[in-house]
Parts: C-alpha cells; structure tokens; sequence
C-alpha cells in the first residue's frame, strides 16, 4: 500500500499544471539542461593552458595540498590585478620538460570530461624558457602532453603560441620563428597576449606582418580591455580571429564589416566579468554580437583560475541571455569554421557535432 500511495504521489506530481507549464515552457525556449550540455559535442578555441591546470595536477608537481582559494578567483573578484595573482603558482608547475608534458596531458584530461572534441590550447613559451631549456624543448615538451592525451582521451588539439606584449619584438620574433617549424605538427597558430591598454594593437603592427610572411596563421587578443582600435588594428595586420573583442560594443559597422569577414570572436563570458572588462552582465555584448551576424564561440579562458568549465559557460549565457539550444549549436559550429585546423579534422568534427559544414 505504501509503494502504491508513492505511485500515486509521483503520478499526481507529473500532471500537476504547474509541472506541465514548466516543461512545456522548457521545451519552447529550447533551454539545454546541464547534462545535455555537459554530454554535448563542444570545440573550444580560447583556453589558456597556465590557467586551465588542475588542482591535482599542481599538488602533485608542488608535493603538497593546494588550497582552492589559491587556484581560483571567487564571484567577488574585483579587477584583473587580483584575477592574475591566480597565476603565480601554475608557472612554477611548467618550468621543466617533464611539468610541460604533464600539463598538456592534464589539460586535455579535464576537458575530455566533459566531452570536448577538439581544443586550442595556447601558452607563451618565452615563460618557461630557461638557461636549460630553450623555445624549441618548450614546445616539444608540450606538444609531447598533447599527443599523449589525445590518445588516451580521443580530444583532437592544436596549439597556439604567445608573443607577450611585454617581450621586445625581437624575442617575440624569434618564439614565432620556432614556433613556426611545428607548424602543422601539433601547432597551429601564434597570438599575442599581455597588458593590451600598456601595450596597444599598433606596436606590434611589424611582428605580425612578419607572422603573415610566414605563411603562420594567428589570433590576437584584442578589444579585451583596451580600445576599439585594437581590435581594427588586429584586423588590419591579419588576425583570422580575435580574442575577447569586446570593446566592439556599440560598433556597428565594424561588427559588420569583421561578420563579413567571417573573423572569429573568441568569447569568455565568465572571464570577462571577473576581470571587470565589462562591469555587469547587462554589458556583456554577447547578444548583440550574435544579432550582427558574428562567428562567435564560446569559451573558458582559463579553467582553473575562472573556476569553469565549457559547460558551465553554456549554462551562465543560456540562464543570463536567454541563448537557445539552436544558438548553442550555432555556436559550436562558428568555432569548427573558424577553427586553425585542417579540413580534415574540421569535416570529422562538424559529423561528430552533428552539424553541416
């Protein structure tokens, strides 16, 4: 008698209007549930692998127990100051060959969880170069993770290397160089990263014609926390893709002229708010961007340090924006299309989405 009082409980329960309404208004928003989302075949283009190592990757290149608090930022962080204090702890874990390939590996690790298909991971060789390991064992080291990953967890990769705004052109010239004899060994693509409104898009207008004589394709972070201009600029020099580029808001013609273009925009939602490189959710263009005609994809920046995951920025644009499913796939699709990965890869990936290319 109890079980079927409990029958009659649940069956009560699933025609209650209310329940009905619910699902019914679910079903119309075409709103992803967090397993849907988490199962979902993803590709992301933005992860930096310093801010993305686990906490079980640090304590066990550290020998000892990390803190969460020391990895990650909280919900009240308030400027990118306190955001890159995150990053002192995972530099000491990649000053050696062996905690680079554990890296790679790692990384590769979390996002197979949550079934990532196909990443670019980006790192700055130039900070972990040592007296005893130059450029090339850096990228070698790295690229070695990867590959092991990939064959364990089945996650196609690339790698993007970062010129850093601080570095003088010469040794960013010279990381590019390298960097580009892997070129279509495991890397991909060069980028430029740092302190954008110290070091705006214009001083390095050179370095990356030179990157495009290479025949070496790139991405620029721009328009993350500096002006427009930086993000026409990056444009201009050749930028397949920008990293963040927010500062567009409100720039009509441009977003139209990079949606056009069919140039990539490399979101971080969550990112972007800890960092205070738009001051609330209300500000954040994402929205807007997809109205223009944008190739946007979604993405974590760093992992660990954001406390996120793909999955959790999916949830936070579909509950905050109100992004649909169609949307989310949309989405997925730009960052295949955009994607510095060979039409091979890109046609495997696009079946294993489920998408037409």
């Amino acid at each position: 008698m109890k079980y079927v009082g409990k029958c009659r409980k649940q069956s009560d329960l699933a025609l209650n209007p209310v329940v009905i309404r619910q699902h019914k208004e679910l079903q119309e928003k075409k709103i992803m549930t967090i397993e849907q989302l988490k199962a979902l075949p993803k590709a992301e283009l933005h992860c930096h692998l310093d801010g993305s190592l686990s906490r079980e990757f640090m304590e066990r290149q550290l020998g000892r127990r990390v803190q969460q608090e020391e990895l990650s930022v909280s919900d009240d962080c308030t400027s990118l100051a306190e955001y890159l204090e995150k990053f002192s702890l995972p530099g000491q874990c990649i000053m050696d060959e062996k905690g680079l390939e554990a890296a790679g590996y790692d990384v590769l690790r979390t996002m197979s969880q949550e079934n990532v298909r196909y990443a670019e991971i980006r790192f700055a060789p130039l900070l972990s170069e040592t007296s005893g390991m130059n450029c090339r064992a850096v990228i070698e080291a790295v690229l070695k993770g990867l590959e092991r990953g990939r064959a364990d967890f089945g996650t196609e990769f690339g790698v993007i290397t970062c010129a850093m705004r601080h570095h003088s052109q010469e040794d960013n010239s010279r990381m590019i160089k390298t960097a580009r004899e892997y070129l279509g060994y495991g890397v991909c693509a060069a980028d430029l990263a740092g302190a954008e409104a110290a070091y705006p898009m214009a001083q390095f207008m050179e370095l990356f014609q030179n990157t495009r004589k290479l025949e070496m394709p790139f991405t620029l972070h721009a328009g993350e926390c500096g002006s427009v201009q930086n993000i026409v600029d990056a444009v201009k020099a050749g930028a397949g893709r920008i990293g963040h580029g927010i500062a567009m808001r409100g720039h009509y013609n441009i977003q139209k002229e990079l949606a056009d273009r069919g140039i990539g925009i490399e979101m971080c939602p969550i990112s972007n708010l800890q960092t205070k490189a738009v001051n609330s959710p209300s500000e954040y263009p994402i929205r807007e961007f997809l109205n223009t005609g944008l190739k946007v994809s979604i993405n974590t920046d760093n992992r660990t340090v954001s406390n996120t995951s793909l999955t959790k920025e999916l949830q936070f644009i579909q509950n905050t924006y109100g992004i649909q499913e169609e949307e989310i796939r949309l989405m997925m699709k730009n960052a295949v299309d955009t994607a510095f990965a060979t039409d091979e890869v890109k046609a495997r990936l696009y079946s294993e989405l489920g998408i037409k290319g």
